[in-house]
């Protein structure tokens, strides 16, 4: 299972990674009105002291509430691709169109346009997330089950640790570099996804661990 296991890590650290991160650059993106603004102010001479507290408008809330809604239909289209696609495959899809809609977010947009990326982007790696909790527990033996997903979750943890230092952070000085990181960190997961040994659907839980 060692081949499965480290896959597992990288698409467990990626996708809590990937997942905190949007959710704290969003809140970036809609402090600074949108990528563009964002970008400028990274341009300006940084300060004595870089802490500053921006207040967000109404507006800002609503449209934060918008990209949270999108958790809920992508898990809905989860539980309908996952038996169609396969675990594996729908978790590489979702990393995908995540990651693509991460890179749209490099384009000079208007407010609107914007918040429609970052909705597909949450939706969609909140789906390969659940994805990932499905397929994980299935694919160890019982004999190995819970350590396996107890490390996959610390391998989350870590994910999500880094995730600020990307998505404000780097944010600060580079808001393109901040967007690529996401991207290609999902692209990468993707990957491991599709490299997965065993494909879990219709296969029957184990009780003994199995060579594949």
């Amino acid at each position: 299972m060692r081949r499965t296991t480290l896959l597992l890590w990288i698409i467990w650290l990626g996708n809590a990674f990937s997942y905190y991160g949007i959710v704290l650059m969003t809140t970036e993106l809609f402090g600074a009105g949108d990528t563009c603004h964002v970008s400028q102010q990274a341009a300006l001479p940084k300060p004595p002291c870089p802490l500053e507290c921006r207040m967000l408008s109404t507006a800002d809330y609503w449209d934060l509430l918008w990209t949270t809604v999108a958790e809920f239909p992508a898990l809905f289209l989860t539980a309908v691709i996952i038996d169609l696609l396969g675990r594996k495959r729908t978790m590489a899809l979702e990393f995908i169109v995540y990651s693509i809609f991460v890179f749209l977010l490099c384009i000079c947009t208007g407010r609107v346009v914007m918040t429609l990326f970052l909705f597909v982007a949450r939706g969609f790696i909140s789906g390969a997330f659940q994805t990932a909790y499905v397929y994980t527990p299935e694919v160890y033996p019982t004999s190995m089950r819970s350590i396996g997903l107890g490390m996959c979750s610390t391998m989350a943890r870590i994910g999500a640790i880094l995730a600020p230092f990307n998505s404000q952070v780097v944010l600060n000085y580079s808001v393109y570099g901040a967007i690529s990181i996401f991207g290609c960190v999902a692209l990468a997961a993707a990957g491991a996804s599709l490299l997965l040994p065993i494909e879990t659907r219709g296969r029957e839980m184990k009780d003994t661990r199995v060579i594949h």
